[in-house]
């Protein structure tokens, strides 16, 4: 039966373990994780050796790795592959924290509904009064938002007061996008894109030409507008962020997309490699709230 001392030491040895692509981990990045002393990491590192949980790799860059018993006593995958739940705290991605397991409490009151959070990395980043979201999660698709007010730095747990609780339409994007889209040249000045993007009520168009294609927002309009450049032509001040995906993927999907690219918009490709729509954070908030 490991201590909880030898447990968070195996936990946080995993972790380091999985961001070194293989790499031993030394007893002082241990320690340095779990804020403890060397000594104390490199006592129990002789017990945890013992029960064949870690493995201990001499040399100059040696270290410590984990064995595949410590995996299964910790219920870790040591798959690289698998699918990875994503978490943002206070509307910012974390990279190195995934979600492994979701349960509720109590579903029956939804003012006073819980959720028990199981996170793989380092849980100790995540502080009691964050803001977080979890999601979306593999097959039901769901978005939870919510407050922590419990954490437990052993087991990887946090407790969240659920805010709101989302599930996100098993639609193709193609079907949900605007299909007309709007296209700027690279010669269309600023003056003349304001007034496309006024006229067709959008907050974005692609630039599409020869030698340079990107996107205009509305940011980047007013950005031209306070240096006095309207004449400018489209092309100073497109961004290169045109995000293009199949038309077939679906709402989850598109949503990890625009997460990892941070873009609120992405283009829409079909079987031929040609652009066939677009679509944007707005267009798939409406799906998940329901509205037409």
């Amino acid at each position: 039966m490991l201590t909880a001392v030898q447990k968070e030491i195996l936990q946080s040895l995993i972790n380091l373990y999985k961001k070194s692509n293989g790499a031993s981990i030394k007893g002082d990045q241990i320690a340095k994780a779990m804020e403890r002393n060397s000594g104390t990491i490199r006592n129990q590192m002789q017990s945890l050796r013992g029960m064949g949980l870690v493995n201990g790799v001499p040399g100059p860059c040696g270290g410590y790795k984990p064995t595949i018993d410590a995996y299964h006593l910790l219920n870790i995958s040591d798959n690289d592959e698998d699918i990875v739940v994503p978490l943002t705290v206070k509307n910012k991605d974390v990279n190195d924290i995934s979600v492994s397991k979701v349960e509720f409490t109590s579903i029956l009151h939804p003012g006073e509904c819980e959720a028990i959070i199981t996170v793989l990395g380092d849980i100790k980043q995540l502080e009691l009064g964050d803001t977080i979201r979890v999601g979306p999660t593999p097959v039901n698709n769901l978005i939870i938002d919510g407050v922590i007010v419990g954490r437990d730095d052993i087991d990887g747990i946090i407790l969240l007061e659920t805010l709101s609780i989302y599930s996100i339409p098993k639609k193709r994007i193609k079907d949900v996008a605007t299909q007309n889209i709007i296209i700027l040249e690279l010669n269309v000045t600023i003056r003349e894109a304001a007034k496309i993007l006024s006229n067709n009520k959008i907050k974005g168009a692609p630039v599409v030409g020869d030698k340079k294609e990107g996107i205009l927002t509305l940011t980047d309009i007013t950005r031209a507008l306070s240096e006095n450049n309207e004449d400018s032509l489209v092309s100073d001040y497109c961004h290169k962020d045109l995000i293009k995906v199949d038309e077939n993927i679906r709402l989850a999907e598109a949503i990890k997309v625009m997460q990892k690219n941070k873009v609120g918009r992405l283009i829409l490709i079909n079987e031929n490699k040609e652009l066939s729509g677009i679509i944007t954070q707005s267009d798939i908030l409406k799906q998940v709230a329901g509205l037409k």
